[in-house]
């Protein structure tokens, strides 16, 4: 209650505390006692009892007494702060939000019942504390609108950087962002990809797992569970963490934990008997000596983890090894001190009779000189303790003599009752300044001091667990971190090996990784990659398509030339069709000699024999123009192989369609009157033939010109092989080249089926038409096929038709005729020629 200029104290809590009086008085919060014991407050009655805490913490009390050793130091320096006085008052948290709470309220009160100065001014310029996250987000939000500044020496939570939420918050320990980051890079080091996560039910462990996963999804990396503990649990939700670690198949697990909270868990872990589990540590258990011991070493052999760096402070040692609970029997906390490093209860007064050994007054601290209590070499925690109590006189020295430590003979500008809290919380943020032992102390914007981390691991030596070094996390003044580890070193739970953590193991070369429905990424199938794309390393996400003129080989790792695929002389369909068109290619030859030796007989005269010599001639380039079609297409062969077969049948259908109109007129010159033969003589001859066949050269020469066929790569008849085959050019030009050999066709059909009744005995009008028959079938069928037929055997259906047609056109024509003049010369007459059945 606010009682004018004064502020009237209503009540207090019953807290004891280690106090010294001094002008400037500093405030310090720890948690020598690490478990609340006392009953829920009701608020229905009487004030609650005072609080009651349990298990004695050894190294809350050391960071406690390296509290009172830094300022012991500071008011004997005659260069940090000179002449003036500081002071100290410590409470005990318990480890506990709330009791940390009623630490806070009490440092924020006056010390006396009634405070006259003007307003309701706190009675600490500074606080330092605590060492749980939570208490420390109690605390700041306390004295927060109070503008005291609170200095913690082990609160890592990333959310005290908020400014805005706590303005006067600093610590000398980094941030779980900074340490979050450095567990990220470890697991990403050894390639750990499935992990699981053990956190404190506190905002030190929700933030920090929180921040972990935020940096390891970055990389790739799954959580593959994430359990809760706290030291005040009850044993059934500890057995289900245990049983969660049991049945999960991650091979490494985090446990983001204060070592209270932890110790429950660790001691089942090692009941149940489960090894084999790489553990990893945040700072605030990896080096802590409660559960560094032989027993807990069976399953957590091996921990690797983050801590600050270490300090050694030599001149602590005389300073603890003083602690003595005989010096003054109401000091607070040493008397615990005293029955748990030595063993016995100090006999202080008569009433002391309830210890089950009560001390004879000879014991000393020298015969536990080995303990960890006073190992001054190794100082982490500690160390942070000290230079958040430096902090604080260097900012209260600039406050005080408006000039940085250091300088000698400085008067005060400002008298030390006049210092206000708001004050010491700005020039707190300016602080920057090298401690003795060469370390530069000084906050970021968010009141942080720099990251820097040693990478520690836990090994067995002459049956003691060793907090060993075996490298660092630092960060870079760009942003970067850099992490080094003497992997060789390394002592590991599993063997001498890194241990994998993997929900999958790595896809081999081939495969890809196909995603589990429901699953976290880590965890996949391996699916074999599809014709045509490979996965040529481990691990693929995706298989990549090989290039056009390639394809996968069997075991998808590796692409291969696609085999070129054309019509070869070599292959047997090629040697087939090259004999076959030699065939007919001799017996054109073999014919035309024959007809050639018997020119003057009968059957010769009457068949027209020049006609018959040029379609023996064309029949011959018929047979010849296939060889063309086979082999690697080029430029040149592409270009002659369609003219040629174009220009050749249209000569052999010219002749043969001058030979239908030599039969037609023949007969119709057996009436007297009829002029027609007269006029249809040998040069009347020539020119059909001539004048037919220029109208397709004048054709292939226009296709030539505009658009003409080309070699070609096919890659759509399959997808193992390039089909070489020559491009048309144009569609329209090559059907135009056959649709004008059909006319041909058509013409001579037409006219030789009228003429077929002739009364001539030897009517080659119906060998034509038989011919012709022939040849309009097999190019009406060669149609569909031509289209339907894939790769090289389009080219081998256009041979076919080719050689099928020449064959039916010398046969159907030719034969006959051989077969009188060779085999029956006896009707090779002109009376049987002429004749009439």
């Amino acid at each position: 209650m606010n009682t004018g200029f004064g502020c009237e104290l209503l009540g207090n809590f019953d807290m004891p505390s280690l106090f010294k009086e001094g002008e400037i008085m500093i405030g310090g919060i720890f948690p020598v006692f690490n478990k609340d014991v006392s009953n829920i407050a009701t608020f229905d009655g009487e004030p609650p009892p005072p609080v009651m805490c349990a298990l004695f913490d050894l190294r809350a009390f050391r960071w406690a007494q390296m509290m009172i050793f830094a300022i012991e130091e500071i008011n004997t320096d005659p260069a940090l702060l000179p002449n003036i006085s500081l002071g100290y008052r410590i409470l005990n948290s318990c480890s506990s939000p709330t009791n940390t709470l009623r630490a806070a309220l009490t440092l924020a009160s006056s010390q006396n019942e009634k405070e006259t100065a003007s307003g309701c001014s706190p009675a600490v310029s500074a606080v330092i504390a605590e060492a749980g996250s939570s208490q420390s987000l109690a605390v700041a939000g306390i004295i927060g609108p109070f503008q005291v500044p609170v200095v913690s020496y082990f609160s890592t939570c990333a959310c005290l950087s908020n400014r805005a939420k706590y303005p006067t918050f600093f610590r000398t320990i980094p941030s779980d962002y900074f340490q979050a980051k450095a567990l990220a890079a470890l697991v990403k080091h050894f390639g750990w990809e499935w992990i699981g996560a053990i956190q404190s039910d506190n905002d030190y462990g929700r933030n920090g797992v929180l921040a972990f996963k935020e940096e390891v999804k970055k990389f790739g990396i799954c959580i593959a569970f994430v359990g809760t503990v706290l030291r005040t649990y009850p044993q059934e939700k500890i057995l289900k963490v245990v049983e969660m670690v049991k049945q999960s198949t991650v091979k490494v697990i985090l446990a983001f934990t204060p070592e209270g909270d932890f110790s429950p868990l660790m001691r089942e872990i090692v009941k149940h008997n489960i090894t084999g589990i790489q553990w990893l540590a945040s700072e605030a258990w990896i080096t802590a000596p409660q559960p560094s011991t032989p027993e807990m070493y069976r399953a957590f052999g091996g921990a690797l983890g983050f801590v600050v760096q270490k300090m050694s402070i030599p001149n602590l040692y005389p300073f603890l090894m003083n602690i003595n609970p005989y010096r003054d029997p109401s000091e607070p906390f040493v008397k615990e001190f005293w029955e748990t490093m030595v063993g016995c209860k100090p006999s202080l007064n008569v009433s002391d009779t309830g210890a089950a050994k009560i001390c004879t007054g000879n014991e000393t601290l020298m015969d536990h000189t080995q303990d960890m209590f006073f190992n001054v070499s190794q100082l982490r925690v500690t160390y942070n303790v000290y230079k958040a109590v430096y902090a604080i006189a260097h900012a209260l020295h600039q406050l005080v003599f408006c000039r940085p430590a250091g300088e000698k003979n400085v008067k005060p500008c400002l008298n030390a009752s006049e210092i206000h809290p708001k004050e010491v919380t700005h020039h707190l943020q300016r602080v920057n300044f090298r401690n003795q032992f060469g370390d530069d102390v000084f906050f970021d914007q968010n009141g942080n001091p720099p990251a820097s981390y040693d990478v520690i691991n836990w090994q067995l030596r002459n049956g003691q667990v060793e907090h060993v070094t075996l490298g660092h996390f630092t960060s870079t003044k760009n942003g970067e971190y850099r992490l080094s580890i003497e992997e060789d070193k390394i002592v590991w739970r599993a063997g001498q090996m890194v241990p994998t953590s993997v929900c999958s193991n790595a896809c081999p070369a081939g495969t890809r990784k196909a995603q589990i429905k429901g699953q976290p990424v880590c965890c996949f199938d391996c699916i074999p990659c599809a014709e045509g794309s490979i996965a040529n390393s481990t691990g693929a996400t995706e298989c990549t398509t090989c290039p056009q003129e390639y394809w996968s080989n069997e075991r998808k790792d590796g692409c291969i030339p696609k085999t070129v695929e054309f019509l070869a002389y070599h292959e047997p369909m090629g040697v087939a069709l090259t004999v076959v068109a030699l065939l007919g290619a001799s017996l054109s030859l073999l014919t035309m000699i024959v007809f050639i030796h018997y020119r003057e007989t009968p059957v010769i005269k009457a068949s027209n024999s020049e006609l018959s010599f040029f379609l023996l001639l064309s029949l011959f380039l018929c047979f010849l123009c296939p060889l063309t079609f086979i082999g690697r297409p080029t430029v040149w062969t592409c270009m002659l192989r369609h003219t040629a077969f174009g220009v050749t049948f249209a000569l052999c259908i010219s002749c043969i369609l001058g030979k239908t109109i030599v039969v037609v007129t023949a007969f119709k010159a057996t009436h007297p009157s009829n002029k027609v033969a007269v006029k249809f003589g040998p040069t009347q001859q020539r020119i059909i033939v001539c004048s037919c066949t220029l109208i397709q050269v004048a054709i292939c020469i226009l296709w030539l010109k505009l658009n003409p066929p080309l070699p070609d790569r096919v890659f759509k008849y399959s997808n193992k092989k390039i089909v070489l085959e020559c491009n048309t050019g144009s569609e329209v030009a090559f059907y135009v080249v056959l649709g004008y050999i059909g006319f041909l066709a058509v013409v001579c059909l037409v006219l030789a089926f009228l003429a077929r009744k002739l009364p001539d005995n030897f009517n080659e009008a119906k060998f034509i038409t038989f011919s012709m028959l022939i040849f309009c079938a097999v190019w009406i069928t060669f149609i569909p096929a031509y289209v339907s037929s894939p790769g090289k055997f389009t080219v081998a259906v256009e041979i076919f038709a080719i050689l099928s047609s020449a064959f039916g056109l010398l046969i159907s024509i030719f034969a006959p005729k051989c077969y009188i003049i060779l085999i029956k010369p006896e009707k090779n007459t002109r009376k049987h020629v002429m004749g009439k059945r």
